[in-house]
């Protein structure tokens, strides 16, 4: 998982790299690199750290020349070092490489190009690119027959840019993201829009198995057999140039402060989109949900509410897991895949098995021009525009809200939800932040933390402790109720702080039994409920709401408990530690 980004044009490239990289790097954070061409000459710079402050190190942006190319890591092979950041250079230093995803035989070509003279001087499989490119080029002295044989040698998952030293760009994509920004007088590769937006809204998405070569006389893209293909520009959502923090600290505090907007705004323009996902589910033979991560969650509340409000059977899979079990998908199916940027490899993966044996796709996805979109008989967008911060937040609560819109269709509009009851649900858990701070002060020093819920409850408790682990590193995780006295009390001590998620509905009275039982065991307790209670140490109020919206108000102050804790024990909420955004790569 990694932002690549190359570029050609009359600006002096590094800085426009740089600038890039800066709004990609929630993609990869470990590392950054750029390399620029000038006078038939690579030059190259690179080092540990994010991009701000790997620049001021070396001055990344200083680099002459007018094409160039950039890379922000997220480690796969190698540990984080200066040798392993990109670009790579081949060991004539003539062809330099940015790689995003694995190159599953890098082990077989690398021996080949060791005994044939080649030099290595990394751990990672991106570096037998460069040297396969200039092989191939010592061969052919053509760009385009160069691309071809080394993408048929290449096995695994990859996008990749090369600058060639003679003034070329070229770039192949393979089932990763690699997207073209077409402006007036400047030309861009790159694994998102976002690195490109400042200067052009024009793009060309290239399609799968496809490649592209850039030079000052020509720009083509062709498939892998070296065939021309015909290519549509499309307008980019100007709503992904708005990726700055404005006024807030973090851009993961900025996209919690905007929830009470992005429900409001989740499937619009997607209406049509959630008729149609409803009817195909009323007819379906078999319902299933797949997702990852905090899209997995909500697909778990996903079959609490079909089955309540639509009496629908769902089966909940982790995408990362139908492989190994893909007989579980029975032919003719329904398989609803959600996913914030459209192109997770595990989503990816499981949305190809369900298709295989014939089954209709569903996508909730924020972003409509993503793989998934593609592999999709029907997209709604969640519009809740882009987020940078790595742990999932608005992109889960607008996730929900498609998922109330659609119930509202399944059931004859006999369940109507209340979106601007939400909205002021969420402001009004806002306003609490001063004293979830004070709460989060004590998260400081705490090892363990445990969340615990019943019902429809229990994903929140999930979300929570995964929100919980991501920002603050603190070991947490989430417990169903009833299973309380089944293993799990065991744990509970003067050394542990657990989470209620208790809300005044069917569950209340259920869950407060098991509080008063953790109470007793010396552990402190934070309540997050409509009702308070002497067994809380802390009590986070929420709104009186119908039980739908509970939901969207119970999450909320564990979102911001979470980014305070982490000020608190000074991690980057933006940037938890070995995580990234998009996760390109199995």
């Amino acid at each position: 998982m990694c932002s690549i980004i190359g570029y050609y044009g009359l600006e002096i490239a590094a800085p426009v790299i740089v600038k890039g990289l800066k709004r990609m790097e929630y993609r990869g954070y470990d590392s950054v690199g750029v390399a620029t061409e000038a006078n038939n000459h690579i030059e190259l710079k690179k080092g540990v750290g994010k991009v701000a402050e790997v620049n001021s190190m070396v001055h990344l942006d200083s680099l002459p020349g007018r094409m160039g190319i950039g890379h922000t890591r997220w480690a796969t092979h190698g540990k984080v070092t200066d040798k392993n950041a990109h670009p790579h250079s081949s060991s004539s230093g003539k062809i330099a490489i940015v790689h995003n995803g694995i190159i599953e035989n890098y082990q077989e070509l690398k021996k080949e190009l060791e005994k044939e003279g080649y030099t290595f001087k990394s751990e990672t499989d991106s570096e037998v690119i460069a040297n396969l490119l200039q092989k191939n080029y010592d061969v052919t002295g053509d760009v385009k027959d160069t691309m071809m044989r080394t993408i048929s040698e290449l096995k695994g998952h990859y996008a990749f840019v090369a600058m060639f030293d003679n003034g070329q760009l070229s770039a192949a994509r393979f089932h990763e993201p690699l997207i073209v920004g077409v402006g007036l007088s400047n030309f861009f590769f790159s694994s998102d829009v976002l690195g490109f937006i400042e200067y052009t809204d024009d793009a060309i998405y290239i399609e799968n198995g496809n490649f592209a070569i850039m030079s000052k006389n020509e720009f083509k893209i062709l498939d892998f057999n070296g065939e021309a293909v015909k290519y549509q520009i499309t307008k980019v959502s100007k709503e992904f140039a708005d990726s700055y923090k404005g006024e807030y600290a973090h851009f993961t505090l900025k996209e919690i402060y905007e929830q009470n907007e992005t429900i409001l705004k989740a499937g619009e323009r997607s209406e049509d989109g959630i008729i149609k996902a409803a009817d195909f589910i009323k007819h379906a033979k078999n319902v299933y949900i797949t997702g990852s991560g905090t899209s997995y969650n909500s697909a778990l509340i996903a079959k609490h509410i079909f089955s309540k409000y639509a009496k629908i059977k769902v089966e909940t899979i982790m995408s990362s897991e139908l492989q190994f079990s893909p007989d579980i998908i029975e032919p003719n199916s329904i398989l609803i895949a959600i996913s914030q940027s459209g192109e997770s490899a595990d989503v990816l993966e499981a949305v190809n098995t369900a298709k295989n044996v014939k089954c209709k796709i569903i996508s909730i996805v924020n972003l409509l021009t993503s793989s998934l979109v593609r592999e999709s008989d029907i997209a709604i967008g969640m519009n809740c525009g882009p987020e940078i911060g790595v742990a999932a937040t608005k992109s889960f609560t607008s996730q929900l809200a498609i998922l109330f819109k659609i119930i509202e269709k399944l059931s004859n509009n006999m369940v109507k939800v209340d979106f601007e009851e939400m909205s002021r649900s969420i402001s009004k858990m806002l306003e609490e932040r001063n004293k979830i701070k004070k709460i989060a002060n004590e998260l400081r020093e705490i090892s363990d933390i445990y969340v615990l819920g019943r019902g429809i409850h229990y994903p929140i408790a999930i979300e929570a402790a995964l929100k919980l682990k991501e920002l603050t590193y603190i070991h947490a995780e989430g417990i169903p109720g009833g299973e309380l006295k089944h293993g799990p009390l065991a744990l509970m001590d003067s050394g542990v702080l657990v989470i209620i998620i208790n809300p005044n509905d069917s569950t209340y009275l259920d869950t407060l039994t098991s509080a008063i039982q953790i109470k007793s065991r010396g552990a402190k307790i934070i309540g997050i409920s409509d009702v308070p209670s002497e067994t809380y140490d802390y009590w986070i109020e929420i709104p009186k709401t119908s039980d739908l919206t509970y939901i969207i108000s119970e999450i909320i102050p564990i979102q911001l408990l979470s980014y305070y804790a982490a000020l608190e024990k000074n991690t980057d909420p933006d940037y938890p530690r070995n995580l990234a955004k998009s996760v390109t790569v199995k």
